[in-house]
């Protein structure tokens, strides 16, 4: 059942790669968007809330097509990446995790902020009183009661980039070995007649790192609260 191709266990691989540097590049700005909707009034913020949340609404396609205008070799931000540094993302498995990481994004930022929320800011006030600085405090009061949350969102966004379709699939095409991932893999072997036994297999693959993915999220939350708590 599992004598994957060659071409599957590369689909599988570059997923895992697409979806952990998706991950780790848009966890510290999630967690900067988050404390500032969590603690922050100002002019404008409920535009921001719908724009951090709108990819949650917006078809993926459109997403992706968005993506292939400004991030495109001939759209103004990728045509300044190309020129100046010489960074191409479209068609090429950076832009797929680019994509995967705004697609998750909202998925993110959702549970940092609501544990940013509860930390209660009478502790942040008392260790800033003691002198400590308001980046001191924040990296060793507010972040750590805010783990669990962090964990949840870095979790959520993660098996929300494993999952991801129709932004990839439009901004970076279905290339194999390159941008190809598990389910541009499924989508290209179902249209195929003999297709299905190994579509099966990747299909099953995606669910078992989905639910392995959920229980590492439970089982490191729950370690987090512990130890907040002292246990």
């Amino acid at each position: 059942m599992f004598d994957l191709s060659p071409a599957a266990w590369t689909a599988i691989t570059l997923t895992l790669q697409i979806a952990v540097v998706a991950t780790f590049v848009a966890t510290p700005i999630g967690i900067g968007v988050a404390w500032i909707l969590a603690r922050k009034r100002f002019p404008g913020k409920m535009l921001v809330e719908a724009l951090v949340h709108l990819p949650l609404v917006l078809p993926p396609v459109v997403t992706g097509y968005l993506l292939l205008l400004s991030f495109g070799r001939r759209g103004p931000i990728g045509a300044f990446l190309a020129d100046t540094f010489g960074i191409v993302l479209s068609f090429r498995w950076t832009g797929a995790a680019l994509a995967c990481g705004i697609m998750a994004f909202p998925l993110l930022v959702r549970p940092i902020r609501l544990s940013f929320e509860t930390v209660d800011m009478r502790l942040e006030q008392a260790a800033k009183t003691l002198g400590a600085s308001p980046l001191r405090a924040f990296i060793t009061i507010t972040l750590p009661l805010a783990l669990p949350g962090i964990i949840a969102g870095m979790v959520l966004c993660f098996a929300k980039a494993i999952g991801e379709f129709g932004a990839t699939i439009t901004f970076v095409s279905n290339i194999p070995g390159e941008t190809q991932t598990i389910a541009s893999a499924v989508y290209a072997l179902i249209q195929t007649p003999s297709g299905d036994r190994e579509a099966m297999q990747l299909i099953i693959v995606s669910i078992v790192l989905a639910f392995g993915a959920m229980l590492a999220s439970e089982w490191f939350a729950r370690r987090a609260v512990q130890r907040l708590r002292g246990d």
